[in-house]
Parts: structure tokens; sequence; C-alpha cells
């Protein structure tokens, strides 16, 4: 029986998207969440359940906002491929035609392209910066441009947990002349009619939930102990800058442009953005589909050197890898701490949505998605 915290609506055959979505409450310990899938330009699955906080009384409802942590990620290289496909971003240019400052410390000969697949060897900034310098942006981007890589570029890949927000939001700035969260807006949100934004304003924020940090594994799991030391570079990254944790449910962070994990929308926003990618929804065609297939080349894949696992990466979108199976081959998106993520599935003809309150650990694969995902595809 579908429980009554459920709400929402599934088109007649995809009622076991909507019994997989209850059972998550029961099964997997979620506290407020939505899931959206649009197939073949239309929406089939609209569903919002549970509360905003533990314990608390506030629906999570079609209204509520959620931050969706690298799920911004994605979004962020949705616009960069609209502005490669107007011919006003090359990915294999060096970065320093766009950005002269970027080619101190031996960078001259990067590309955009390792920017947004992680291989620049910038997954942190070593200079000591805060949540201020972050407000402003260009205190990190200077400081970006700046530092010598902590590896060989192009030589690996390791994960640019924030750096990659700053890194390609700056080309993108400098090329489209507006920073990346009015791009976002103009380009992509206000075509669509969605919901989301990288830099909230002030009149949205009551109706954001807060997130929820994981429940601690007792003993601690390989990717918490990397994280867990100071010399790791996995610390490194997802440190520096240094943002008190108390910060990210706060509307200072929430109103700053982060674009590598600061997003703010819902999963109808990332479902119709990704379904604008593989075809048309309501007029809008985001990405032709020679775009599509050049973004989803894989630009890299093995064992991450931020991570400690296999990732795999086209330029700018996660592409399955064991940790991160979205639908299987044929998907693109990107995953977001603690479990939100959108992508679509190109052979299938659907886009999926999810957002959450409740994070789960970074490592491993997240169940509640894996079960939405096998009750979809049993529908098609």
């Amino acid at each position: 029986m579908i429980e009554t915290r459920v709400h929402g609506s599934v088109e007649a055959g995809f009622e076991p998207v909507q019994a997989a979505f209850a059972a998550n409450f029961e099964r997997y310990g979620e506290v407020g969440a939505a899931c959206c899938v649009y197939l073949e330009g239309r929406c089939v699955v609209d569903l919002t359940g549970g509360v905003t906080t533990p314990g608390g009384t506030e629906p999570y409802t079609p209204d509520t906002l959620q931050m969706v942590w690298s799920s911004t990620k994605g979004v962020v290289a949705v616009a960069a491929h609209m502005l490669a496909q107007e011919g006003l971003l090359d990915f294999d240019a060096p970065v320093v035609e766009y950005w002269p400052e970027f080619g101190a410390e031996g960078k001259e000969r990067i590309p955009v392209r390792w920017l947004f697949s992680h291989r620049s060897g910038l997954a942190a900034i070593e200079q000591p910066l805060g949540l201020e310098d972050v407000i402003a942006w260009t205190p990190v981007v200077d400081a970006l441009a700046a530092q010598r890589p902590l590896w060989e570029p192009g030589e690996a890949h390791g994960y640019h947990t924030f750096t990659y927000g700053w890194l390609a939001g700056e080309v993108m700035r400098r090329v489209s002349g507006v920073s990346v969260g009015q791009l976002v807006a103009e380009r992509i949100a206000t075509p669509l009619g969605v919901e989301f934004w990288i830099g909230l304003p002030q009149e949205m924020n009551a109706r954001v939930a807060p997130v929820i940090a994981p429940v601690a594994a007792n003993p601690p799991d390989p990717f918490v102990q990397r994280a867990s030391d100071p010399s790791s570079l996995t610390f490194k990254s997802f440190t520096s800058p240094a943002i008190p944790p108390t910060a990210f449910n706060e509307y200072l962070f929430r109103s700053a442009e982060v674009p590598a994990g600061n997003g703010i929308g819902n999963a109808r926003a990332l479902a119709r953005i990704y379904a604008a990618c593989i075809g048309e929804v309501d007029g809008v065609r985001l990405l032709d589909p020679e775009t599509v297939e050049r973004a989803t080349r894989t630009e890299a894949r093995g064992e991450d050197l931020v991570m400690g696992f296999e990732t795999h990466y086209g330029t700018g979108f996660q592409l399955p890898f064991p940790f991160r199976p979205m639908a299987g081959q044929g998907s693109f998106g990107h995953h977001g701490s603690g479990g939100s993520v959108g992508f679509a599935q190109k052979e299938l003809g659907f886009s999926f949505g999810y957002a959450m309150n409740q994070m789960r650990p970074v490592y491993g694969s997240d169940p509640r998605t894996n079960s939405l995902i096998a009750a979809l595809l049993s529908c098609l």
C-alpha cells in the first residue's frame, strides 16, 4: 500500500516507481525527498514525500527546494556545452586563450577540457581561503590562476570537489560576459520554466529544506578514512576553501555562486533539464545530438586520486561507474554528495531527477536511487 506521506502522480504503468519511492522511507531512512522522470519529453513520474526536518511536521512538497550539492556540476556542464555548440567556447583550446592569468606556474598548455574532466591537477586550493572569499569569487579564481598543479596535468584525474565550479565558471564568465549563475538562469532555467539557482534569491530561502549530514559508519569506510587525514588529497579537496559545515544551511552560502556544489532546485528541475538535453521539452531543446555525443565521450576513467575509487567522466558529466551507476551505459549526468542526482539515458529516452535532505555516505552506491531506477527500468 502507498502511504499517505507520498504525494504526486505517476502515469499509468509507472506505479512500481511510486511503490519504490514509498518503500525508501521505510527501508532506507528517507526523511524528505522528491523524484521526477521524463520520458520522450513528457513528465511520467512526479513524486514528493516525507518532511523537511527529522521528526518535524512540515511536509516535503513540490514547493520544497533543496541544495543538490555536486548535481550542480552537471547543470554547469549543460550550460558550457551550449556555449560550445554556439561556437563561443572551444574545449580543446588552452585555458589561457580565455583567461590569460591562468598560465602561471606552467599551466599555459592546459586545455579547457581538462578543467571539466578533473584532469587539471587543481583539485584543491593551497592558499588559505574562507567563506568570505567564496562569496567574493575573485579571491578564489585568482588563487587558482596563480597555483601550481598538484599533479602533472592530463596524467591522472582526481575529483575537483569545489574547484571544478570556479575553474569552469571563470572560463564561462570570460566567454559569456555573465556569471555562471546568471547564465544558467537566463539560458536554462527561464526557457524551461524550472526552479534552479546557483546563487539563491533571498525571497526563495524560506522554501529550502536543510541538508542533513549522513550517519557516520562504524568503523569508518575507506573514503572517510582518507577524508579524515589532513595530509591526504581527499581532505584538501573537500576542505579548501575552508567553509564551516554550519554554513551549508545558511543563506549566506546559498546566496553565493559555488558552481561545483550549491545549486538549489528540485527533482523536477533536474529531470526537465536533462530531458531537454536529449529531446524537446515544450519546444525547448538545450543540446543537439552531436553535442551530446561529444560531451559523453570518456575523458577520464579509473582510480580517482581524490576519491580513492573508480570514477568515470566525460566533459563535465559523470558517466556510469560502480558507485554511481545511474541507469548504466548510455547514461550521463551528475550525482551530488549524499544522494541527489540528475541524468539522462540517451538510448531509452528518459531523464531522472532525485533530490533529498537526508544524505548518505559518499562511499558505495545509494540504495534509494538504485531501487527507484530499477523500478523505472522495469516499467519501460
